[in-house]
């Protein structure tokens, strides 16, 4: 098991930028794939991006390439989604995500074992 806590989302103007975290802790001290994933109001929960255990391979939708990068601090059991040159169209609740056995490339919420509870993140034009 691991529990998750999401943390800095707010409200910024289109072009801004915001630093989500996830906070990882639970009863195991098992390396997990991280995965951030986003919903708006009235859709459905999207992939953003995706981390390895080693931070190495990485994967992001199309939408955030560029602009959006995920990163992990092992030692600190902390998964980061710097965003840059936000849209109002990221607005969304941002969930921080983790399974012990799926691979980066993986992109279906379904796939994900654990989750956090979420942070808004609203971009206003």
């Amino acid at each position: 098991q691991v529990q998750l806590v999401e943390s800095g989302g707010g409200l910024v103007q289109a072009g801004g930028s915001l630093r989500l975290s996830c906070a990882a802790s639970g009863r195991t001290s098992s390396s997990y794939v991280m995965g951030w994933f986003r919903q708006a109001p009235g859709k459905e929960r999207d992939f953003v991006a995706a981390i390895s255990r080693g931070g190495i391979g990485i994967d992001y939708a199309d939408s955030v390439k560029g602009r959006f990068t995920i990163s992990r601090d092992n030692a600190k059991n902390t998964v980061y989604l710097q965003m840059n040159s936000l849209k109002p169209e990221d607005t969304a609740v941002y969930y921080c995500a983790a399974d012990p056995l799926l691979r980066v490339g993986v992109r279906g919420s379904g796939e994900y074992a654990y989750w956090g509870q979420g942070t808004q993140v609203t971009v206003s034009s």
